[in-house]
This record gives structure tokens, C-alpha cells and sequence, in this order.
């Protein structure tokens, strides 16, 4: 039996505590008198009380159920016991008790055979109500528990959308803990004789409680107040969910208090119809999807098409005799549903007044936004969007220089003077990491000190980064607004979409932030630790306000958009993106310009699958999103643990940690790796909570330069054209591994059986070399652990790009457009006519992007100067793909003449506005 430290949550722990007793059973049964006997009997008994901790928080299989089997085992009867755990398993690997009732005695009729739930097929499993459990958090007698589950047991009608099981629990502690270990939780019943404290020790389970913040703080909380305050907290862990709050206080006692997730309040009274009806409704709210329930029934729909779209119906397929491997392929429905209309019950996404309208509300609700607007051409057009929406020509933009290239091409279309922030580089790993907090206020200083602030208008920041280093959201936009108060911020989340659905990764989204930072301008607390700080800090240097975790203004604007890929983390068709918006201006300042913005870049035809799907996937994400993001993180988890401890995997390979990808001043909490053979799972709160930077353990950057081969060679000629294995990033020494909620344990064993069997190819390959052999493998593993180019930062813009500004910050609209004409630009070769020219002293500008793949991201932009330390590290580059760069004829500059001409034109035009 594993330790208990081999666990990084309950669940997994639950799951394989299940299939080792169904295992020590089934082999007690057969060898009732082996020499093994009485050592399994031991085991068994050690597994059930471990598992009667656990089984509290769920309803299947119940805790009645679990004593009895316990006492079954302790009288002796280990064959009905192990065909009863048998059937418990099954069930709960398969989900078969969310589907029907699962008969646990020997006499019943019901077959094992019939168990298998992966024989249905997905219309079978389309047709079954969709389960869930109702926690009452009750102190009650085992009388009263049965009491409880029977009244809400008989309130069932054959008409229910849904069914649904009990469980109760007695405290505040043990709901906080239920609702964050039992996924199947979707609604809670707080009635007014709940207790405080869990009688719960098990460290794994209590570890539950970090979440809640403040939970062991109650010495205030008076014992009337503890169902208000768990409602409260609810909303803190798992905000999707339903709360009910049954009291015997009264209307006025209640009324004004901050009731968090609770959807009503019953005053002293049994009425369990009334509660099971509203439970249902509240479940429904989150069911409902508004647009893919309009897209089937119009698909339903007898239709004449006189409209564009031939394949609409798909009647341009089943008329064809060519083509029919299409309709095959994909089945009937999908061209049912394929139209151009937006009427008959269906909507415009350009201006949405029907179901996609409700829709996008729906998602605002689900991901904590005041708008959510969809995109169907992917987060790049969202981030242009939001861009061109809010930043006009001449606005200065702080922007992360290793962001998504579509952020550059949004400076190009806004006009934005581009003030770009260096990351922190990965030297040893050829990547970077993120923008220290100090470099951006650092920034800011020094425009309030040049009295330029007021030009400053957004920061922009990918959170996480694509090899998951996440900011301290909250951190970055308190002590921004401190010192400009009115600062925009646009998150680029493109693949953070699915932490809104885990407690931990969800206080450093944007949109969390953004609320939280709202309710806190409004307290009294806040204005007081404002007031007391203006005093310490008067007449303060900025290097004391650097140093300094600077407070806001109570009357600091709360601005924020973030982006997100949704079919990128979550479920959605390809391209299936949002735009979440948190800002206490829009309607007044921004409503109308996102409004035109939004119409330049969304299609007039959008793809209504991908409409649908993104629906869909907001449905999912607020039933199920919790259950989903927490095995994504456990088989991220299992994946690190199983690589690092792994002895024949330790010689060629190496799991990147906290401690490799972050700098040790930016970790205040000193956690340096998630796992530790010695000590096992870090608990993570303190530092998701407090660490400028944290890493996203979901995904797994694994140091490949031992093997010999580059990332992009690993990742190409190994994983995918021997293996089948998919991966995305790759640096010159790495590959990145992304789990997402779709990703399972077999996944995760699959790719440690393909790296051990690499590792063991490698073993071979090594014993029968020569001695050249040899020295040549050793030569390519230090030219890829050792001998790395240093990584370089942003250089500076040409002056001629940079009229009027006052640190540097370029206009890279102007550069872009001037290198249109054939004329005003030049090739120079990367190892021959480049180098001539910089020895000369010539300031070589750059006319176009160039975009290495990896890392990914511009390395040069229009207008900007090549340093000799780019050069050097172009000059290094062994990657395949360099996006615009012509290696027949070498890097595109502007010549000398073209940037003397614009920056004449754009000094006296500088000049004439002065």
C-alpha cells in the first residue's frame, strides 16, 4: 500500500485506496488459508479505516453502506464483502452509480455483466439523467441523517431534469473540505444546527481548507452566524455553486448580509418539496445552453434554403457522387445545423439579441465577468480587438516583448507608442520567464517623473506564459494603480482558461482580481491602510517606492480585460475564443469604440459549430469545470513524480521545477519543486498566494538536452514520428507537456513508458559505441546543456521612430508601413553583409518581424535597432523556422536614407504640433 505522501489529492488517494482492497479481497477469497492470510486480513482492515474518513463526504457508495461492509469483513464474510467492494469499484471507475441504481447484496438480479458502463454508446448515455450529490451540512444523529435523506430522497418525480443523492456532513470545516474533495457536489443545504470544527485529522483532507483563507480566524463569528458565514466562503472556494440557507432567525436579522453563493433563505421550516424544486432550477441554470439548444432545434427544422451556403442541409453532399465520403465522415447532423440565417430562432453574433446574447451572459456569470463576448476566429483576434478598441495613435502601451506576436500586430493597427518590458531570460533553458514587478513600476516612475503618466494607457501581460510562469495578478495591479491610478490592464490568458474553475489557480486570474479589488476600494479597511501609507511614504525616492508593496487609491479605477483560447483549455471547437471584460468605464468611455472594433474583426459568417461548442463548453466548465481542472492537476502531478523518481529517466532527462524557472527573490515562499522524494507534495497555497511568480504545475517542461537531441528534433522525429505523441513548445534544449481536462492516468502512464523506452534505447546505443561514437554524443549534449547563447533583451527603437517620446518607447505603426516601399528597405546577409555593416558603426534597423520558432516570439520588430547580442544569437539559432527572415537573401533593413527621411518628416511634424 502507498504512503500517504505519495498522494497529492484525497481523490486519487480514494480511487486506488478502492482498487488495492478489491485486490486484497478478491485474493483473500481465493486463498482463505495461505500464509498470506492473516497479513491481507490486516491490510484490509488498515484500508477500510483509512476509507472510513473518506467515504463521509460522498453518497455512493454512503457511509451506512460502507460500516456495513466493514462489519461484514470484521464477522468473517469475505466473500459477500468482496463481491460487494467489486461492485463498488466498478461502478465508481465507470460512473455507473451517476446513471442507475447499483444493488450492492449478493441476491440481487442485477448482473455484473450489466456494469460496464463504457459498452453504452453516447446516445445511451445522452438519454440518462445527469447526476449529482446535495451536501446538508446538519450536526445530526444517525436517526436524523436517515431522516433527512429519506424526505429528500421522496420528493424525486419521473419529470425531474436531473436526480440527485445526499450527503451530510456536521460543520462549517467539513463542508469547506466536502465541497473541495467531493466533485460531485452542486448544491448545499446549510441548516441552522451545523458546528464549527471537523473532527477530521487526516492531513491530506484538511489541506482543503487552505483555500478558504481565514477559516481558522471564527473567534468573532458568533455560532448563529455559522451558516451565513459558510455561504460565504462557499463563494470563495467554489462560486458555481448553489447554496440554501435554512434559519429560524429572522427576515431582518439576514437581511444586508454578504449571503455569497446562497440562491434563497427558508425560515424555520420543512418544506423539502420547496427545496428539492429549487435545487433543480439552480442546477438548470448552469444545464442551460441557450444557443445550442436553439442551433438543434433549428436543425430540426423543415427548411427551403435560398440562401448562400450550398452545404447547409447537406444537400450539396448527399446530391454528389464524389464527395460522399464527407457526409460519412462526419454524420447528418452537423449539416443540419450549418446555415448562414440568423433568424427561425437563431441570432447574429455582430449584434446579439437572442439566444447567443443569453449565452454570452451566461459565460460572463460562469467566468466572473461584467461582458463576455465570443470570437470564433481565435484569442487573436480577440487580443487586436481589444486592442484597437481601447488605445488610439500616440497612447504608450506596456507590453511584455515575448507576447503573442498578435499583440504586435494589434501596436501596428492602434498606432500605439510601444514601450516594451523585458522577462527575466532562461539562459540555461533558451527561454524566458516573465516581466518583474519591479521593471513595471520601475517604467512607470519614470514617465510620472518626465510628466508623461497621463500618456500611459495600458499594460499589457501574458498570464501564464507559455511555460506556465503565472503572475501575482492582484500584487501587479494594486501597486500599478498606486501609481496610475486609471491604468488599463489586458491579461492575455490564452492558456489560462480553465484556472477560473480551480481555487488555487483562480485568485491569479484576471477576472477574479477585478472583482476582489472592487469590494476591496470600497472598504473602510482599505481607505485606512491608503491613508496611513500617504503619510509614510511622503516625499519617498522611488527607490524607496520600489522597494515598497504600494496601496492604490480608494478611487483607483478597476480596469481589466483578459483573452482567453477556450478551445485551447477547455472544450470548444478549434478557434473557439472570449473576451472577458471587467472594466468601470466601459459603458461610459469604451462600450462604443469595442463595439467598432469588434465589428472590424469578426466575421460577418461566423461558424456557428464553434458558437455552439464554445455554449457548451460554459456549461461544462460550471457543472464540471472543478472536477475536470482537478485531474488535469493531478495527472500533471502523477507525471512529474513519475519522471523525477524515475532512476533510469534521471540520466537523460529532467523535469523543470519552480526552482529552475523562476529566480529565487521572486519566490518569497521559499518552495523551490512541487514533489520531493523525501518529503513528498509541497502544499502550493502559500506560495499561489504570496510569490511574485509561481509555475502552473499542469504544465510539464522537461530538460531534453541529455539525450542529444534539440526540442524541436525530440519533439518531431521521436515523439510524433515514433510514438504518436503531440506536443506544442519546444525550446533548444526542451519540450513542454501540456495536460488539459481531457487528459487521463493512461495518457500520463503511455508517455512514461515511451520516455523509459527512449531512455533505454539511449542505454543500448551508448554500451555498443565507439569511442568517436561516444565523443560525439558527448559533444552534442554539452553543445545543448552548456555551450547556449544568452539569451537577448529588447534592444531600443531607431530614434527615427521614436518623435517625441521620452523613454524610449517606439512608433512601430510607422516603422511597419514604411517598409512597404521596395525602396526604403535592403537585404543583409546574417553571416556576411550584417556583420560588415555593424563593424562599420552603422545603426542597422530591422524592417520587418522576425519570429523564431522556438522560442516563438519577435526577436526583432519594425524599427527596431540589431545589437550585437541579438546578432550573436540569430547568428546561434539551429531552428528551422524563422518568420521573416529570407535566408536566400538574408534580414530585410531599412537603408540609411529611408530613416533619414522619416525622421525629418517626423521631427518637423513634432515640431509643427509643439
Amino acid at each position: 500500500m502507498q504512503s500517504m505522501s505519495d498522494y497529492y489529492s484525497a481523490v486519487q488517494l480514494r480511487t486506488d485506496r478502492w482498487s488495492t482492497i478489491r485486490e486484497k479481497l478478491g485474493e483473500l477469497e481465493r486463498s482463505p488459508t495461505s500464509r498470506r492470510a492473516t497479513g491481507l486480513r490486516t491490510e484490509v482492515s488498515k484500508l477500510f479505516e483509512a476509507l472510513e474518513t473518506i467515504e463521509r463526504y460522498w453518497a455512493f457508495p454512503g457511509i451506512a453502506a460502507f460500516v456495513h461492509m466493514r462489519r461484514q469483513f470484521e464477522n468473517g464474510n469475505v466473500s459477500d464483502v468482496a463481491f460487494t467492494v467489486r461492485r463498488v469499484t466498478r461502478a465508481l471507475v465507470s460512473g455507473a452509480y451517476r446513471r442507475r441504481h447499483i444493488p450492492l447484496d449478493r441476491d440481487s438480479n442485477d448482473s455484473d455483466d450489466h456494469e460496464d458502463e463504457a459498452l453504452l454508446s453516447p446516445d445511451a448515455r445522452a438519454l440518462s439523467k445527469p447526476y449529482f450529490e446535495v451536501m446538508i451540512v446538519d450536526d445530526v444523529n444517525e436517526h436524523q441523517e436517515r431522516w433527512l435523506k429519506a424526505n429528500m430522497t421522496a420528493m424525486r418525480r419521473s419529470e425531474d431534469a436531473f436526480t440527485y443523492e445526499a450527503v451530510v456532513v456536521p460543520s462549517l470545516q467539513d463542508a469547506l473540505i466536502g465541497v473541495l474533495f467531493n466533485h460531485n457536489v452542486q448544491a448545499i443545504v446549510v441548516r441552522p444546527g451545523l458546528k464549527y470544527e471537523s473532527t477530521v485529522s487526516l492531513p491530506i483532507l484538511k489541506r482543503y481548507l487552505n483555500p478558504a483563507g481565514g477559516v481558522d480566524e471564527m473567534d468573532e463569528i458568533r455560532p448563529e452566524d455559522y451558516g451565513v458565514e459558510l455561504c460565504r466562503l462557499l463563494a470563495k472556494v467554489r462560486p458555481e455553486l448553489d447554496a440554501y440557507l435554512v434559519t429560524d432567525r429572522s427576515v431582518e436579522d439576514i437581511a444586508g448580509m454578504d449571503l455569497g453563493v446562497c440562491r434563497r433563505v427558508f425560515y424555520n421550516q420543512e418544506d423539502f418539496l420547496e427545496l428539492h424544486l429549487n435545487i433543480l432550477r439552480g442546477v438548470q441554470a448552469r444545464f442551460k445552453t441557450p444557443f445550442f439548444t436553439a442551433l438543434k432545434e433549428y436543425s430540426k427544422q423543415p427548411t427551403g434554403v435560398f440562401h448562400a451556403m450550398p452545404i447547409s442541409r447537406g444537400k450539396s453532399i448527399s446530391r454528389s457522387h464524389w464527395i460522399q465520403d464527407m457526409g460519412a465522415f462526419y454524420g447528418p447532423n452537423i449539416f443540419l445545423a450549418e446555415t448562414s440565417a440568423t433568424s427561425g430562432g437563431l441570432d447574429s453574433l455582430l449584434e446579439p439579441v437572442g439566444p447567443i446574447k443569453e449565452a454570452q451572459e451566461l459565460a460572463a456569470r460562469a467566468f466572473g465577468s461584467k461582458q463576455t463576448f465570443f470570437a470564433t476566429n481565435g484569442t487573436s483576434t480577440c487580443n487586436k480587438v481589444v486592442v484597437q478598441a481601447l488605445v488610439k495613435p500616440g497612447d504608450i502601451v506596456l507590453i511584455d516583448r515575448d507576447c503573442h506576436k498578435s499583440h504586435h500586430y494589434g501596436m501596428v493597427l492602434s498606432g500605439a507608442q510601444v514601450r516594451y518590458l523585458d522577462s527575466y531570460p532562461l539562459n540555461e533553458y533558451s527561454m524566458y520567464g516573465a516581466v518583474p514587478l519591479s521593471e513595471i513600476k520601475h517604467q512607470l516612475l519614470k514617465y510620472k517623473a518626465a510628466g508623461t503618466l497621463d500618456k500611459v494607457r495600458m499594460l499589457l501581460l501574458t498570464n501564464c506564459t507559455f511555460d506556465g510562469i503565472v503572475y501575482n495578478v492582484e500584487r501587479v495591479m494594486e501597486e500599478c494603480l498606486a501609481i496610475k491610478p486609471d491604468l488599463i490592464f489586458l491579461w492575455d490568458e490564452a492558456w489560462f482558461a480553465f484556472a477560473r474553475f480551480g481555487p488555487t489557480y483562480r485568485q491569479r486570474t484576471g477576472m477574479a482580481v477585478a472583482n476582489n479589488l472592487r469590494e476591496k476600494f470600497r472598504s473602510p479597511a482599505h481607505q485606512k491602510a491608503y491613508d496611513a501609507q500617504q503619510i509614510k511614504l511622503d516625499g519617498a525616492d522611488d527607490e524607496t517606492l520600489l522597494k515598497t508593496r504600494l496601496i492604490p487609491p480608494p478611487n483607483a479605477r478597476v480596469r481589466v480585460y483578459t483573452t482567453q483560447s477556450t478551445h485551447k483549455t477547455l472544450t470548444s471547437l478549434r478557434q473557439g475564443s472570449m473576451i472577458h471584460v471587467n472594466d468601470q468605464d466601459f459603458k461610459g468611455e469604451v462600450e462604443a469604440s469595442f463595439h467598432e472594433a469588434y465589428m472590424t474583426h469578426t466575421s460577418t459568417s461566423p461558424n456557428y459549430q464553434i458558437i455552439a461548442s464554445l455554449d457548451v463548453g460554459r456549461r461544462q466548465v460550471e457543472l464540471e469545470g472543478f472536477e475536470f481542472v482537478q485531474r488535469q492537476v493531478e495527472a500533471a502531478m502523477s507525471m512529474r513524480r513519475a519522471i523525477s523518481t524515475h532512476p533510469l529517466l534521471q540520466k537523460y532527462f529532467k523535469v523543470l521545477t519552480a526552482g529552475d524557472m523562476i529566480p529565487e527573490k521572486h519566490r518569497e515562499s521559499g518552495v523551490t519543486s512541487y514533489y520531493d522524494p523525501d518529503q513528498g507534495w509541497t502544499d502550493t497555497w502559500d506560495c499561489w498566494e504570496n510569490d511574485e511568480f509561481v509555475l502552473d504545475a499542469t504544465r510539464v517542461t522537461l530538460a531534453v538536452g541529455g539525450t542529444g537531441w534539440d526540442g524541436d528534433t525530440f519533439k518531431t522525429k521521436i515523439l510524433m514520428d515514433k510514438y504518436g505523441i503531440q506536443i506544442n513548445k519546444t525550446s533548444r534544449n526542451t519540450v513542454l507537456f501540456m495536460t488539459n481536462i481531457g487528459t487521463t492516468r493512461s495518457s500520463v502512464a503511455y508517455l512514461i513508458e515511451v520516455l523509459v523506452e527512449i531512455a533505454k534505447s539511449l542505454d543500448e546505443r551508448l554500451d555498443d559505441a565507439s569511442k568517436m561514437e561516444r565523443l560525439s554524443f558527448e559533444r552534442r549534449v554539452k553543445n545543448l546543456v552548456q555551450d547556449l547563447p544568452p539569451l537577448p533583451d529588447f534592444s531600443r527603437f531607431h530614434d527615427a521612430f521614436c518623435a517625441g517620446s521620452t523613454d524610449g518607447e517606439g512608433d512601430i505603426r510607422s516603422a511597419f508601413f514604411l517598409s512597404y516601399e521596395e525602396d526604403n528597405c535592403d537585404y543583409l546577409e546574417l553571416n556576411g553583409s550584417l556583420i560588415d555593416e555593424m563593424k562599420t558603426g552603422r545603426e542597422v534597423v530591422s524592417a520587418s518581424f522576425i519570429i523564431p520558432y522556438p522560442p516563438g516570439f519577435p526577436i526583432l520588430v519594425p524599427g527596431q535597432v540589431i545589437s550585437q547580442e541579438i546578432l550573436d544569437f540569430m547568428r546561434a539559432l539551429d531552428v528551422n523556422e524563422i518568420h521573416g527572415y529570407r535566408a536566400e537573401l538574408g534580414l530585410r533593413v531599412f537603408t540609411k536614407e529611408a530613416l533619414e527621411r522619416h525622421a525629418a518628416k517626423h521631427t518637423a511634424a513634432v515640431v509643427k504640433g509643439a
